[in-house]
């Protein structure tokens, strides 16, 4: 499940219908919440990851994207995003038409254009709305 404080990421993130986590690593609990509250959810990693049920897994490299992947979402997000994965999460969300919001580890800015949307205990950057 996911912390207390991610309950306001999760309500923002669920006004999608659809939603591609890039890099879920071993943190399922944002893409479960999604997921529970009825939002169709992929996660991504570049290595195999378990994910509850309601989560579809898919292994793919934002780097080198698999355009179906991301086909159909609203918006692609990434949680403590590293710098260098900014850049590629932007143009496959801008090359699908989707949004594309994201957090950093806290010390690290946007490595892209980015509006700041502050919610308690985390900022979400806002690189691509659409829709």
């Amino acid at each position: 499940m996911p912390h207390a404080d991610s309950d306001a990421l999760v309500e923002r993130l669920a006004r999608f219908e659809r939603v591609v986590e890039v890099g879920v690593g071993r943190r399922p609990g944002v893409a479960a919440a999604l997921a529970d509250a009825g939002v169709d959810v992929t996660a991504t990693d570049v290595v195999a990851r378990e994910t509850p049920a309601s989560v579809q897994f898919v292994r793919d490299d934002v780097t080198d994207p698999t355009r179906s992947v991301y086909a159909d979402a609203d918006a692609v997000y990434a949680l403590n995003a590293p710098p260098e994965l900014h850049r590629p999460c932007a143009e496959i969300a801008r090359a699908v038409d989707a949004a594309f919001l994201f957090t950093t580890l806290g010390y690290d800015q946007p490595a892209i254009s980015a509006e700041r949307e502050t919610l308690p205990n985390e900022t979400l950057f806002v690189a691509r709305r659409t829709r």
